[in-house]
């Protein structure tokens, strides 16, 4: 089983950078595909990004250029390093973890919320 706990969360003014980590329990991380979504209020979640174990990323068109996701498998974290933040990047960001071979995304993490001021 894969606990996921995010952090980093909090207010920026707009231009401003934060950086979300999420945290993972487990021995078989760094075989786990792992990803990003947000969700702000009234909207439906949205993906953000994914982490491969190979340390392949793909980032949503929204963010492409001001968003990095990195993953530290000795230490069983990713991060994502917003930059260039803008107001309608403010959400709860989640991170989410699948196993090998699988298509649901299974481990959720608590979310931690961004917001990012005008």
């Amino acid at each position: 089983q894969v606990q996921l706990v995010e952090s980093g969360g909090g207010l920026v003014q707009a231009g401003g950078s934060l950086r979300l980590s999420c945290a993972a329990s487990g021995r078989t991380f760094s075989s786990y595909v792992m990803v990003w979504f947000r969700q702000a209020p009234g909207k439906e979640r949205e993906f953000v990004g994914t982490s491969r174990s190979g340390g392949t990323t793909n980032l949503a068109d929204s963010v492409k250029g001001r968003f990095t996701i990195t993953r530290d498998n000795a230490n069983n974290t990713v991060y994502l390093q917003m930059n260039s933040l803008k107001p309608e990047d403010s959400a709860v960001y989640y991170c989410a973890a699948r196993a090998p071979g699988f298509t649901a995304w299974d481990h959720w993490g608590q979310g931690t919320q961004v917001t990012v001021s005008s």
